[in-house]
C-alpha cells in the first residue's frame, strides 16, 4: 500500500516525488465500525504540507 501519504516535507520536491509520511488519522468508535463505507486521502488538495483525510459512513 505504498504511496498513500498525508504529509510531505516542503524541501526536495517531496510532494511531487510522493515521498511522505502517513501521520493524519481518523478514529471512530466501535459502534460506528459497521457503518464505515470508505476511508480516503485527498492528496490532490494543496495549500499545506498536510492533505485532508476523510471517511464515508452509511446512513
Amino acid at each position: 500500500m505504498g504511496g498513500h501519504y498525508t504529509w510531505w516535507l516542503h524541501a526536495y520536491d517531496a510532494r511531487k516525488r510522493n515521498i511522505g509520511w502517513r501521520i493524519d488519522y481518523i478514529f471512530i468508535s466501535r459502534g460506528l465500525e459497521d457503518k464505515l463505507k470508505d476511508a480516503f486521502i485527498l492528496s490532490e488538495v494543496e495549500g499545506s504540507d498536510h492533505c485532508p483525510v476523510g471517511i464515508e459512513l452509511e446512513l
